[in-house]
């Protein structure tokens, strides 16, 4: 199913790419490597490029627990 994407917002991201500022385009790729978007991520945490859900839990003060 094909899904057009023409949203477009100011992005957080630092890392440069064809996705760059199109949220549904962007929430899709990360979600197929098991991947959240840098703008779930505060500034810091952004900047280290781990996009797991173990480092959100830890950049929200929380606990990943399987």
């Amino acid at each position: 199913m094909s899904q057009s994407c023409s949203n477009k917002r100011e992005c957080p991201c630092t890392y440069p790419c064809g996705r760059h500022g199109k949220c549904c385009e962007c929430v899709a790729y990360h979600n197929r490597y098991g991947e959240l978007p840098a703008c779930f991520f505060s500034k810091s945490a952004e900047a280290t490029y781990d996009r797991s859900l173990e480092k959100l839990c830890a950049d929200r003060g929380g606990k990943f627990v399987k």
